[in-house]
């Protein structure tokens, strides 16, 4: 039976667009959930240091906000790791030993320790002693922070196998773990891990920084969110400050274990001593240059071997069939590193007004902080999508191949219809999360944010007696 589908596009790519497109969308939220826990934790803390109740209405507001990133994350996850099942069965049977391995230490030691505890963090408000509270706020965000070692060490993995050996069962290959630690350890998973959480760090920093913002130049809760304005810049700030650090670490593992990647990233089409660090240009593959070159000579060298003369791999060292796709691996590296910048830029331009006492005034600035939610999300999108495009034609780098890892019984008419219901059905969810999102942020810090009077032992009295009446007082007959 022929499959009705045009001409182009195969079963391939329709998995791999498939994937992209509920990996995208998943991704907006456990940046989110990891920076926003972290700054639960310094809002609570602080309530606890300085007394200052403030602190704790600002950790309530929040906790509803991260409880909806936190069912989004867990929905839109489900969803992504079915597809392993479905669409990659024949990369599943592969990597089924070493995934199944870092996935069940993510839900055992990462998924059940946040989730346990988050009913504690929404629901424990005036329940449970305040150290209590604070307790399951810092483990809730340990299990988010958890989540993100055991999916890097999964993804790591794939780009740069070890730990390992290739054992065939019936005729099929399958990768079998070896030494657990190795797999855990491998070559570019703490680079990896450090430049994720501190990305993630940078979201959370700018998503409190944008919505506080956005309270003080409409006037609403001016002074409370003044505070939360004050620590989110300065949390924003020195993630954004060592962003480029962590990136210079990681870009020197990727030169040393995938070499074709960073020359995609680079548009290095040849190898070249003295190679140039290219600002923008145009990779154009047909004349292997990058056309309109901007870039600053030797830099690239001195940055991936701290030497000047030294000689950076190029493409032509790669068959073309082991190239990944050039162009786009390009336009997402630099894509990820301008926004990067431009975000260091403001939230140091930010912090430096704050020092000043006059970030409250500077409306320019506050606008700016108002959209950078949106450049911090972007700027991660555009940093995992260079990480996966640039590991390309290797779905496990130097294995498997992504055009031999998908499963074969699947039709692209089915994939193609799937897809488009993906789509219809994210687009609704999507709809929906902002819909309550921006809900809970115009609405701001409530009546319901106030500390109970007779803290947590209080609330245990009115819980017990929705009426109001104190244990101590008498209560009518029958």
């Amino acid at each position: 039976m022929i499959d009705p589908i045009p001409v182009g596009l195969d079963v391939v790519l329709l998995s791999r667009l498939q994937f992209a497109l509920t990996i995208a969308f998943h991704y907006i939220f456990p940046p989110l959930s990891i920076g926003l826990g972290a700054l639960l934790v310094c809002m609570e803390g602080a309530c606890h240091v300085t007394g200052d109740k403030d602190w704790e209405r600002l950790a309530r507001f929040w906790t509803r906000i991260f409880a909806v990133n936190f069912a989004m994350g867990v929905a839109t996850g489900i969803v992504m790791e079915f597809q392993f099942g479905t669409n990659w069965s024949t990369y599943s049977r592969f990597v089924g030993d070493v995934f199944g391995s870092a996935l069940a230490a993510e839900g055992i030691f990462a998924f059940f320790l946040e989730s346990g505890f988050l009913a504690v963090l929404v629901f424990g408000w005036d329940r449970v002693s305040p150290r209590l509270h604070l307790l399951a706020t810092v483990l809730v965000a340990l299990g988010a922070t958890f989540s993100a070692v055991w999916i890097i060490v999964a993804n790591s993995w794939q780009q740069t196998p070890a730990g390992y050996a290739l054992v065939s069962h019936h005729g099929v290959l399958r990768a079998e773990i070896t030494d657990f630690w190795a797999v855990v350890f491998n070559p570019s998973s703490l680079q990896r891990l450090t430049h994720t959480l501190l990305g993630a760090y940078l979201v959370g920093g700018a998503f409190v920084a944008s919505v506080s913002a956005w309270h003080v130049l409409m006037g609403r809760h001016v002074e409370l969110m003044r505070k939360a304005l004050g620590l989110s810049v300065l949390f924003a700030a020195a993630a954004a400050l060592a962003l480029p650090l962590s990136g210079d670490l990681q870009a020197r593992v990727v030169a040393r274990t995938q070499p074709a990647k960073l020359a995609a990233f680079e548009g290095l089409y040849r190898t070249t001593q003295r190679a140039p660090l290219s600002l923008a240009g145009l990779p154009d593959d047909s004349r292997q240059e990058t056309r309109f070159n901007i870039a600053v000579p030797g830099l690239l060298s001195l940055l991936v071997h701290h030497r000047l003369g030294a000689a950076v791999t190029g493409l032509d060292a790669f068959a073309p069939a082991d190239r990944p796709p050039v162009a786009l691996s390009y336009f997402l590296y630099h894509g990820m590193i301008g926004a990067g910048l431009a975000l260091a830029g403001l939230f140091v331009l930010a912090a430096w007004r704050l020092r000043q006492g006059r970030l409250h005034q500077d409306r320019l600035i506050l606008w700016g902080l108002v959209g950078s939610v949106v450049a911090a999300s972007a700027a991660g999108q555009l940093g995992w999508g260079a990480a996966e495009v640039g590991r390309q034609p290797w779905i496990v780098y130097g294995l498997l191949r992504t055009a031999d890892a998908v499963s074969r019984s699947v039709p692209a008419s089915h994939m193609l219809a799937s897809m488009s219901l993906f789509a219809v059905v994210y687009l609704l969810l999507g709809a929906v999360w902002l819909r309550v999102l921006d809900s809970k942020i115009r609405r701001g810090p409530d009546e319901s944010d106030e500390p109970r009077e007779g803290g947590w032992l209080g609330a245990a009295a009115e819980l017990a007696d929705p009426a109001g009446r104190s244990f101590t007082e008498p209560r009518p007959e029958g």
